[in-house]
């Protein structure tokens, strides 16, 4: 077994052998026109010195009108497989401990790491080697960071690259970049023992491959290539492990790259659960200067289907609006505005005529007050009646928890809150506005869903009717049966629409209560609006 050192001397060699032969090439002209130098007479060594700075004036003229030109005129398709200077060799400081919100995640991860450090032990038993590890998950997850970790924890090189990066009009020069990542990183394995290639947005080459004239070669042969390169790490000893992130479903990778051998063992990384989301905020609170009563644990169930860096991003606009509020603190109103600024846009106050601000007003109230006695799984995180992007006002609503299905009670729930401006603003003003038009075809999608789709239809349809004249299932339906399932549609959108009638009226006085304070502050906050209701007595459905 040679020394690690010699191993190490070995690999730089290999690395940089071109430019040290330059270098050695370059001294050993120095020495021998120093050498010729001295040997002339004196005139001509004179002569020659006065010479030189001309001389070294015109070659460097001469090389940058070479180099201008062969950037304009040869780089685009020749020069463009040298872009592996983005490749990063040097081991990233991820600290294990720095990976917070994947508990799950870790855990699988912590058995790649163990994998790669006791690689003897696994072949001792006639294991194989793990070599291609693929993440799956939602963007701003961590995918990147667990796999810096991953090589940080194994003490190994990282090189990362874009799949993108790979992908150039001209044919061939995307496998040519995959030979040289993989060639740079059996360099790096044979001197460090090991080494990780992470390729990001796999997607971008992985998809299912096209067989056609009119495109998708480029892509095609890039991914032959990857297929290649992965079997030929399976056949030598190189320590090389492949990890690679998509956020794209898993089944639009192409199945060659997901067969045994290859990216064969995969990480689900989902959005953090309420627990995690609490140390991600404390994580990031803990770089801004804060007030120390502002709770967490509150924030944390405020950010529900948040993700870190979505979180990251609101920590980070709560201190910028708390700098321009001249505050030297961020208090919670700060985080409030900053999850509303990025959830539903910047304010922009319209010049509105009061008629038009109390329809407003009172259409906002309805949704307020069904979407808080009615809906079993959502709380109301803010109403306003200021402008932002398209709309003259909402009503920002929250989960409580994470909810992955979604039952019928809760579609229903949706509808009526969506309905409830229109019911409101015909009780109050006698006429409607087309301030309806988004709530009605939201809740329109949900009702065709649920009958069309879900089974939850008055009469027992069941089954996914949306199927017929899709591809695959070009059988059109009876006249009768669709019909049908448009009553039953109708039917669903109608019920609610009475619930939510019925319900305005016995809680009027609410309803009227929350319009005059929306026109009085413009905005109300969940604490202002549950004391609202509680000073009526009401108490929220919880799920």
């Amino acid at each position: 077994m040679l020394p690690q050192k010699f191993m190490i001397w070995k690999m730089y060699f290999k690395l940089y052998r071109v430019r040290i032969l330059i270098a050695l090439s370059v001294l050993l002209l120095i020495a021998a026109s120093i050498w010729g130098m001295m040997s002339l007479e004196s005139f001509y060594r004179n002569q020659t010195l006065a010479m030189m700075p001309l001389q070294l004036i015109m070659v460097a003229l001469n090389a940058l009108i070479f180099v201008y030109m062969y950037m304009n005129l040869f780089s685009t398709r020749w020069g463009s497989a040298s872009k592996n200077t983005r490749m990063k060799s040097d081991l990233v400081n991820v600290k294990w401990s720095d990976v917070i919100g994947l508990d799950a995640a870790k855990i699988e991860a912590w058995e790649v790491v163990q994998l790669i450090k006791d690689r003897a032990k696994v072949k001792q038993i006639g294991g194989k080697i793990v070599k291609g590890l693929l993440m799956l998950g939602p963007p701003g997850c961590g995918k990147t960071y667990l796999a810096k970790a991953i090589a940080t924890e194994a003490g190994i090189p990282f090189l990362s690259m874009a799949s993108s990066e790979f992908v150039e009009m001209f044919v061939g020069v995307g496998a040519s970049r995959v030979r040289q990542l993989f060639k740079k990183a059996r360099e790096l394995a044979a001197g460090y023992g090991g080494c990780i290639v992470f390729l990001d947005e796999l997607d971008a080459i992985g998809r299912n491959r096209t067989f056609s004239q009119f495109g998708g070669q480029e892509t095609n042969s890039t991914q032959n290539q990857l297929l290649v390169q992965i079997d030929g790490l399976q056949e030598k000893e190189e320590n090389v492990i492949i990890i690679a992130a998509t956020n794209a479903p898993e089944d639009t990778l192409d199945p060659a790259l997901l067969r045994p051998g290859r990216f064969d063992r995969k990480i689900y990384i989902d959005k953090p659960n309420l627990e995690e989301r609490e140390r991600i905020f404390a994580f990031y609170f803990s770089k801004v200067k804060y007030d120390k009563s502002l709770d967490i644990k509150r924030l944390s169930r405020k950010a529900v289907y948040k993700t870190p860096a979505d979180i990251e991003n609101i920590v980070k606009e709560s201190a910028l609006i708390a700098a321009r509020d001249d505050k030297e603190v961020v208090e919670f109103k700060h985080v409030s505005e900053a999850i509303e600024r990025i959830d539903m846009g910047l304010k922009h106050r319209r010049s509105l005529v009061p008629k038009e601000k109390e329809l407003i007003a009172w259409h906002e109230a309805g949704h307020v007050v069904v979407l808080y006695l009615l809906h079993p799984t959502k709380d109301v995180f803010k109403a306003s009646i200021i402008g932002r992007r398209d709309a003259l006002g909402v009503t920002h609503e929250n989960p409580r928890e994470e909810w992955f299905t979604h039952s019928k009670e809760v579609l229903l729930a949706d509808i009526k809150t969506l309905l409830a401006g229109y019911v409101t603003e015909r009780m109050r003003f006698g006429t409607t506005s087309d301030g309806v038009s988004s709530d009605f075809k939201h809740a329109m999608v949900i009702a065709h869903s649920m009958v069309w789709s879900l089974g939850m239809s008055v009469a027992g349809l069941v089954g996914d009717y949306s199927l017929y004249g899709s591809p695959g299932h070009a059988s059109e339906l009876a006249e009768s049966v669709k019909e049908q399932l448009n009553m039953e549609t109708q039917g669903i959108l109608q019920k609610c629409l009475k619930d939510v009638d019925d319900l305005l009226k016995k809680e009027w006085k609410i309803t009227e209560h929350i319009a005059n304070e929306l026109l009085a502050k413009e905005e109300l906050e969940y604490d202002e609006i549950d004391a609202i209701f509680k000073d009526y007595g009401k108490i929220q459905t919880k799920s």
